[in-house]
């Protein structure tokens, strides 16, 4: 699992795939709701069920068949060759960013899950360590965040992470959760490695190397992307209820990314941040919590 370059055509390694098959919900925007429940009252409410501990996997999400790729080749040699390249437009890439700057606390520990050369955290923001994972140990040396970095299989092996039991505030995974073929695992070893409170952010869009993708990913909709996701958290003990974004409004004083409509009249605002969304890459954004979400 690993964020590549996406050229545009079908027939390259990776794709923008707009053949998906309709879903009865796809057109519809997912918005978080606008009344959340008090950061204090949001429980895990599967830690409780059948006696289950935290972090235990309830079920198995993805039958055999949905796990397989077109490209049944070693991953290692797929993403040998660094790519020191972005993987989705500015448009997307800022509101990354601006999601990381309001959920991850300043001073917390990170690690970032299927990193790079570039980590798209808040450069004005200070944390206790950035680790790295991903699957080329040139591209993660590039990374001027990242304080140490470890490269893994994480479809070969999905557990077992040298990482210490609630070691992070805070794990992070851009544009790669769409090549994980054991997604159960993997969720169960962050939830192990992250602090009670601690938050899991998981962003992507419609863009992929569509051969490494898994089947349940590759002709599925936006919409049913993020079920999938959501499902991934809730098939491990301890996470609280799956939040879905499709944006992230930039809070008051936060540094300007994109054009964000800066030198318009206010009224004006609106109608360019609207243009800018639906001229980038769509955001779909999946975040949840160990235990709790910190007040």
């Amino acid at each position: 699992m690993h964020r590549q370059s996406l050229p545009s055509n079908r027939h390259a390694s990776a794709t923008s795939h707009r053949g998906a098959r309709a879903h009865p919900h796809a057109g519809r925007q997912l918005r978080p709701h606008p009344h959340p429940a008090p950061a204090r009252l949001v429980v895990a409410a599967a830690a409780a069920e059948g006696g289950s501990r935290g972090g235990d996997v309830l079920r198995q999400v993805l039958t055999g068949p949905e796990r397989t790729k077109l490209d049944t080749g070693d991953d290692r040699g797929f993403y040998d060759v660094p790519r020191l390249v972005k993987h989705v437009d500015d448009g997307f890439l800022d509101q990354v960013t601006e999601l990381y700057r309001q959920r991850i606390p300043e001073g917390g520990a990170v690690l970032d899950l299927c990193s790079s050369w570039v980590s798209h955290l808040p450069p004005e923001v200070t944390y206790s360590k950035v680790v790295g994972h991903g699957m080329n140990a040139a591209e993660l040396a590039r990374n001027p965040r990242l304080d140490s970095f470890f490269v893994r299989n994480l479809n070969t092996n999905p557990d077992g992470w040298a990482a210490a039991d609630q070691s992070f505030d805070a794990v992070v995974c851009c544009v790669s959760v769409q090549y994980m073929q054991q997604p159960e695992k993997v969720f169960a070893e962050v939830y192990r490695v992250l602090k009670p409170g601690g938050v899991v952010i998981v962003t992507f869009s419609n863009r992929l190397f569509y051969t490494k993708a898994i089947a349940a990913w590759r002709d599925a909709s936006g919409y049913a992307r993020c079920q999938l996701v959501k499902q991934y958290f809730q098939a491990v003990a301890g996470f609280t209820t799956p939040e879905v974004l499709t944006e992230v409004p930039k809070v008051a004083g936060a540094p300007a990314g994109g054009t964000g409509g800066g030198s318009l009249p206010q009224w004006l605002k609106p109608l360019s941040r609207f243009f800018e969304r639906t001229s980038s890459d769509p955001f779909y954004a999946v975040v949840a919590y160990r235990n709790f979400r910190r007040e």
